[in-house]
């Protein structure tokens, strides 16, 4: 086979019109989605030189396939609120890809949730799921509910409703969704106890992220966060370098930050900053986690209240502003596109050594050009964060076997994942043309094989 330097230029020239056709296609089919278009251009624009090498992928025209969901389940999810007024929900499932394994993908209740940005998410997950080498494939749904604010019988009758449809669409070798923004062991915990109900059986395996007292596995709650300080490892050890006494600033204070920050902590790190969607603190002597743990996973408070319990710290009005506080590591952890081109041009200039996505897609095209372009160690969020699904597959494993495995089991299952996540990557960029790439590199790693299982089982 070619080596992607044999590979001639009428080849090159072929693959890139394959691939421009078909992403012209997307834009035409998916109007005004614009989160899903960014996701698929990302991805785009890394598999030239696969399909260059490989074109039994054109021949079989994977990605028009591949962009496709399988399924796109819409629905309405009404609900009573506290004071018995019936309130309007809708509720999403995209089941997109099952060619190594049942859909696999968390639920989000947010406010902006809506079709485009469930597909970028589903899109992601695809690969994401691939990259880790679990038998998971792609899926993601949600809901416009916002769980701020709501009392905990509120989100339960929500969460009831959301489940009187999604029943009929998931199951332990189906579809088995899991927790994101705004669905935490809570969430999970009501929408787990209705399908019990109504499918009148205990079957563990249909959700993750469930309480450990039934079903859940050890170490889900730091899984993401965890890994993606991991993978920020395993690439500042390429090059000579460690977290050891490195500033770091966190974006968002919700689970993934949260152990974001205790990992980067135990490996000797300073984080100075973190946020919510109000605004960020800095506190120059480190953040206390403890604290933040308190407010936000307790209290269920503003980030804003950690200034009265560490007046030292100051607190500044708006989230994205975050990154105008210097340092060599940036984890944005938050939310999609909260790092821009200025904020990369900022980060830059201060001197940033690494930027490790915890979040979805949280940094734009642009601002990837420029860490790229500018020598910053990258880890792309389908590489980086992927351990939260891993560990995912983890609890599903589990469930199957009808047992569990201790938190220090886990975390080096977990640990020894996000190492091959890395490994893969590189290896895939270096055999493609762009050393170092680790966009282009996980891409095409975690394509490669869904490609590749499609192609084995014919069209379907």
């Amino acid at each position: 086979m070619a080596t992607v330097q044999e590979i001639k230029q009428d080849q090159l020239l072929d693959a890139k019109k394959y691939v421009d056709d078909v992403y012209e296609v997307v834009k035409k089919r998916n109007q005004g989605e614009e989160e899903f278009h960014q996701a698929v251009k990302e991805v785009f624009d890394s598999l030239v030189p696969v399909f260059a090498k490989h074109p039994e992928y054109i021949e079989h025209n994977i990605l028009e396939q591949v962009v496709e969901p399988e399924r796109i389940i819409s629905f309405r999810v009404p609900w009573v609120d506290d004071e018995g007024k019936v309130q309007v929900n809708r509720g999403f499932r995209v089941q997109f890809n099952s060619a190594i394994g049942p859909y696999k993908g968390g639920l989000r209740f947010h406010p902006s949730v809506n079709a485009s940005i469930i597909k970028f998410l589903g899109f992601e997950q695809i690969f994401k799921n691939s990259l880790t080498g679990q038998p998971i494939g792609g899926g993601k749904g949600g809901s416009d509910f916002d769980p701020k604010g709501k009392s905990d019988r509120e989100i339960m009758r929500f969460c009831q409703s959301f489940m009187n449809e999604l029943v009929n669409h998931i199951g332990p070798d189906v579809d088995v969704p899991a927790g994101d923004i705004g669905v935490g062991a809570r969430e999970v915990g009501f929408m787990f106890g209705q399908y019990k109900r109504l499918k009148g059986a205990y079957e563990a395996g249909v959700l993750t992220g469930k309480g450990v007292g039934y079903g859940g596995s050890l170490a889900r709650t730091e899984a993401t966060g965890y890994g993606t300080v991991y993978f920020v490892e395993e690439m500042l050890k390429d090059n000579g370098d460690s977290f050891k006494g490195k500033t770091v600033v966190v974006s968002g204070s919700g689970n993934v930050s949260i152990y974001a920050i205790e990992k980067a902590h135990e490996l000797g790190a300073k984080v100075v900053a973190c946020s919510d969607s109000g605004g960020y603190i800095y506190d120059k002597n480190g953040i206390d986690l403890a604290t933040v743990k308190q407010l936000k996973e307790v209290e269920r408070k503003r980030i804003s209240e950690y200034v009265n319990h560490h007046p030292e710290a100051t607190y500044h009005e708006g989230s994205t502003d975050i990154w105008l506080v210097p340092c060599d590591i940036a984890l944005p952890c938050a939310t999609q596109n909260e790092i821009n081109d200025v904020s990369a041009k900022i980060l830059v200039a201060n001197g940033v050594k690494a930027v490790g996505e915890g979040a979805n897609m949280p940094s734009t095209l642009e601002a990837i050009d420029i860490f790229i372009k500018n020598d910053v160690l990258f880890g792309p969020a389908k590489a980086a964060n992927a351990g939260g699904v891993a560990v995912s597959a983890l609890e599903m494993a589990q469930n199957s076997m009808r047992l569990s495995w201790t938190f220090a089991e886990v975390d080096a299952k977990l640990h020894e994942i996000m190492k091959n996540i890395y490994k893969d990557s590189v290896e895939a960029s270096v055999e493609y043309g762009h050393p170092g790439n680790l966009v282009v590199g996980s891409n095409i790693a975690g394509f490669k094989k869904v490609a590749n299982a499609m192609i084995s089982q014919g069209v379907i």
